[in-house]
């Protein structure tokens, strides 16, 4: 039980966890902000809700990208594995799940013609799933920020072979 309490406390206390997740909630927190700025409707669901500006899942991947370069190095293999992760989640967005709402919208309209006048009504498919090209860049845009941002600074590595110099202090 100890290495279950121990995994989980080294887990979320991990500055790559708590940065991912204020990405995350930020981009979902800027979707609320932005429809009440343009629309006047003040929505909570659109904090939990799929699609919208920015994409959240966007924000979430790249900013765990980001942390992964800051602490791994952005040359490392393990960045271009989360770099092409990355990639996999905003091509999805923007292409497959942005095709699955569309469909859902086509969809829910033949529902709705098909049981105009009757009095059962069966429920609507959720339309907004994928994004625009733009907000899979706003949440890329936000995720990379808040990386950059908060993830804690640590000292340069010195290449393999490099010569190290250390200059004692003055008294």
């Amino acid at each position: 039980m100890d290495d279950a309490v121990h995994f989980i406390y080294k887990t979320v206390t991990h500055p790559t966890f708590w940065v991912t997740a204020v990405a995350w909630l930020s981009a979902d927190l800027l979707k609320v902000i932005l429809l009440k700025w343009k629309h006047g409707v003040l929505d909570w669901r659109r904090f939990f809700g799929t699609g919208g500006m920015p994409s959240s899942h966007s924000a979430f991947i790249a900013a765990l990208t980001t942390c992964i370069g800051i602490s791994e190095g952005f040359f490392s293999a393990v960045f271009g594995l989360a770099v092409g992760v990355t990639i996999l989640t905003g091509v999805d967005a923007a292409g497959l799940r942005r095709s699955a709402g569309f469909q859902a919208e086509v969809l829910n309209q033949i529902v709705a013609d098909i049981y105009k006048d009757r009095p059962v009504k069966p429920p609507r498919v959720k339309e907004h799933l994928g994004h625009t090209v733009a907000q899979v860049l706003a949440g890329i845009a936000v995720g990379v920020s808040m990386a950059f941002l908060l993830y804690p600074a640590k000292a340069p590595v010195p290449a393999p072979g490099a010569v190290s110099v250390s200059i004692p202090a003055s008294k």
